[in-house]
């Protein structure tokens, strides 16, 4: 058989490819630490891992389930914006939830753009808003991030060069892979610049509980906008990405149009999971507290790793990871090679996440201080 000709577009995920290769050099018993995958090693609230196992016991569990899924999630999903984010929205209308935050990256591509369109990706950015662009034939239109701006978009410069074609634009703050955080004011500026160039933004919110005192949605009190949406997750701040539990928020009419795409895809979430979800989203503030403080730990110990590879780091980043730029000279690639091959240790090249992302490395802090004192040593060595 032939595949389709939008595969050719698209290359297998790079995590996917060099973690074969990381299980190919651990089947040859090299010790490989991994630092470059950011999968929380953490265990769920065990409120969560409870309401996972009684609601297996419910006579619906095993069940198709809404495809907007039950409303006590809706609702849980309501008081956590209303809780932390100062935001009320409505269960019926503007609340969506998904399996995962990645599958609303299709859903509401598949919703929004026809062949041709462009989309604005950021760059440095998240893979995957690329691959789903190129799989529907959009046309990729990449905006620079840089360090010198705080890795936000310079929304003039992108005016200036014209906007006619372009439908949706992704950014992800607190972002990844830098950490940085949207500064005060840049969402209501973000959203000017949407409305008045009549584009979907939308902002990809997963870490916004990570590292960060001040979690911000984009979405604004004074009426939700059709022209903003914001993804979010239960994968990193409450560790539990391999459930699959995210959602989708926004007006009515994109909710609308995005269940249109999902109802046709899946046949609702599981039972349990979304039980489990709901007790999540019902913890207080000092479940993030005890779970930065874990990873303000690691991080302390993973700056003293990029420290001993001479790169520079800025430590006020958010997030799970710590992004450092390589000493003049190196490539990204140098430094991953050197540290797979001769210290047994994986790191994340900055170029898989565009050009700008060339010259930076990222660490994963989804790993136990011992095993970074275990990579300190290594480097030791």
């Amino acid at each position: 058989m032939i595949t389709a000709k939008r595969l050719d577009t698209v290359q297998e995920y790079y995590f996917s490819k060099k973690l074969r290769e990381v299980a190919e050099l651990r089947a040859q018993g090299k010790p490989i630490i991994n630092l470059g995958i950011g999968s929380p090693d953490l265990a769920p609230p065990p409120a969560v891992l409870t309401a996972l196992n009684d609601a297996l016991k419910d006579n619906v569990a095993h069940q198709y389930q809404p495809y907007k899924g039950i409303k006590e999630l809706r609702n849980a999903i309501a008081g956590f914006y209303d809780r932390y984010y100062d935001l009320e929205l409505n269960t019926e209308t503007e609340i969506l939830p998904l399996m995962g935050s990645k599958e609303g990256i299709m859903h509401i591509s598949m919703a929004f753009l026809n062949p041709g369109d462009e989309v604005l990706l950021p760059d440095p950015g998240y893979p995957t808003y690329s691959s789903v662009a190129k799989l529907l034939e959009a046309k990729e239109r990449n905006y620079e991030l840089k360090a010198e701006n705080d890795w936000l978009p310079d929304l003039e410069k992108l005016a200036d060069e014209g906007l006619e074609n372009v439908k949706i634009m992704w950014v992800n703050y607190p972002h990844m892979p830098t950490g940085s955080k949207a500064s005060d004011g840049f969402f209501e500026k973000l959203t000017n610049f949407a409305e008045t160039h009549k584009i979907l933004v939308i902002n990809d919110n997963p870490y916004s509980f990570i590292q960060n005192d001040y979690p911000k949605s984009i979405l604004q009190k004074d009426g939700l906008s059709d022209y903003v949406m914001e993804l979010n997750s239960l994968s990193k701040s409450f560790n539990m990405a391999g459930w699959r539990v995210g959602m989708l928020t926004g007006s009515e009419k994109n909710i609308n149009a995005v269940l249109k795409v999902k109802s046709n895809m899946d046949s609702g979430m599981f039972y349990p999971v979304q039980a489990g979800a709901v007790e999540a989203l019902k913890l207080p503030e000092s479940w993030f507290d005890t779970q930065n403080k874990i990873y303000s730990n690691r991080k302390e110990k993973v700056l003293q790793l990029a420290d001993k590879l001479g790169c520079e780091v800025r430590k006020d980043q958010a997030g799970l990871f710590v992004w450092a730029k390589v000493p003049d000279g190196k490539t990204s690639g140098d430094i991953v090679d050197e540290l797979l091959y001769n210290k047994d240790i994986f790191i994340t090249p900055g170029f898989i996440f565009g050009k700008q992302g060339e010259g930076y490395i990222r660490f994963s802090l989804c790993a136990t201080e011992e095993v970074i004192d275990e990579a300190l040593k290594r480097m030791k060595q």
